[in-house]
């Protein structure tokens, strides 16, 4: 080897117990390294030559290294800079960072609080402000329903991801919004690469902000339709609206429990029990369990390749998946059903009527536009469950594996 140096490109080294992660934020790929790897690594990336570095690190720790396996292993992560490959271009300044502080400042919390604070009286005095599917029908016009939820989710929805991009580039990271499609549903996820090059404490606000931004929005809905009350008590128009609306910022809420998923909960609990991969290793240590009861240990899967921690703590994570099926199960029951039955009825009414009137126009125009949906969400998980031609982009997601450090 002589006196070789590599070419690393940079990377973040956050402390974590006995153990360092390691990544680099352009490309989202992390690992778990013990104390003296990262120790190494931070040698190599100084510009340590290889042999130097091997004999610094069998003087330092009184055991030899194979500087030539460890090598490999850091190459396999992307973080070697190999020869001809462009150097990485310095990251533009996070934009909105100033927005993004004013968002979470003192004075932004205690307006969050002052609106809660207001809300909650109100929703335990009047019950028809609590969340309920029949809010859902504000009118009788299944089609100005079905418009006004969709399309009004969407500022929703977009609130709530612009919380967790804000609450990112609080921090200086590039945080950035994308769609995609989860069964039959198409949602927003905000991508996070440099979130695991912060302090572990530093991640909770970006996981938790969107969930922050619905108990907001869900407040100042109720708000609005508590102060537009007509005289007789009733709501008026744009308190149904709001009603409504709100009734799928309670059902958003509710999703964050489903934690196979991998919701933004799942992530609260992964950074605070120190795991980095809690979902796929809690599967496989499930996995494991079943085959062995089954007697078919041949198809366990190698549980080596996730830390040690995302192991022991998978161990009894598995009943908090099957939890987040009850979650599903439960809003299946209390709201997707009463909605969808509700739908039918009124929609069977206005076309068995016998009557071709507005109604009727109505309800049919309605129940083209969900066939027209459920068709194109069908279409998009066909062509998800495709083979992908280029790498799914990274973020805090991917995997984290351990890297041993062997003499």
């Amino acid at each position: 080897m002589g006196e070789s140096t590599i070419a690393l490109y940079e990377l973040s080294f956050v402390p974590e117990g006995d153990e360092v992660l390691v990544g680099r934020l352009d490309t989202g790929s992390y690992a778990v390294f013990p104390a003296d790897g990262a120790e190494l690594l931070q040698r190599l990336a100084e510009g340590m030559p290889l042999d130097r570095a091997a004999e610094w690190y069998e003087e330092t720790f009184e055991e030899p290294v194979d500087v030539e396996d460890f090598l490999e292993t850091i190459r396999e992560l992307g973080f070697v800079r190999e020869t001809g490959a462009e150097q990485t271009t310095p990251a533009a300044p996070v934009r909105f960072r100033r927005l993004a502080r004013a968002a979470f400042s003192p004075a932004a919390w205690l307006c969050y609080l002052a609106v809660v604070a207001l809300w909650l009286p109100a929703l335990a005095v009047h019950g028809d402000l609590r969340p309920h599917p029949s809010q859902i029908f504000f009118v009788q016009s299944l089609l100005v329903v079905q418009l006004v939820i969709t399309f009004g989710q969407v500022p929703l929805l977009l609130a709530h991801e612009g919380f967790h991009i804000l609450a990112g580039r609080r921090l200086g990271l590039p945080t950035k919004l994308r769609l995609s499609n989860r069964l039959t549903y198409i949602v927003a996820e905000t991508e996070t690469n440099g979130l695991l090059s912060v302090e572990r404490r530093k991640r909770y606000l970006p996981f938790l902000a969107g969930m922050l931004c619905d108990v907001v929005v869900l407040a100042v809905l109720g708000l609005i339709a508590e102060a537009g009350r007509h005289a007789d008590g009733t709501f008026s128009t744009a308190g149904r609206v709001c009603l409504a609306l709100g009734f799928t910022v309670v059902m958003r809420f509710c999703w964050q429990f489903q934690l196979y998923l991998r919701t933004d909960l799942y992530y609260v609990f992964a950074t605070a029990l120190h795991c980095y991969d809690l979902h796929d290793a809690a599967k496989a240590v499930l996995k494991n369990r079943i085959r062995r009861l089954l007697g078919r240990p041949e198809r366990q899967v190698d549980e080596s390749q996730w830390t040690e921690q995302d192991r022991r703590v998978g161990a009894f994570y598995g009943p908090f998946i099957v939890l987040g099926f009850c979650v599903l199960v439960g809003i299946t029951v209390f709201a997707s059903i009463p909605v969808t039955l509700e739908y039918l009825r009124i929609a069977a009414s206005a076309l068995g009527s016998g009557r071709i009137d507005a109604h009727f126009w109505d309800s049919l125009l309605s129940l083209v536009l969900n066939a027209a949906q459920a068709a194109a969400l069908i279409v998009l998980a066909r062509r998800k469950r495709r083979p992908a031609v280029a790498p799914a982009p990274a973020s805090t997601r991917v995997p984290t594996p351990t890297v041993p450090m062997e003499g």
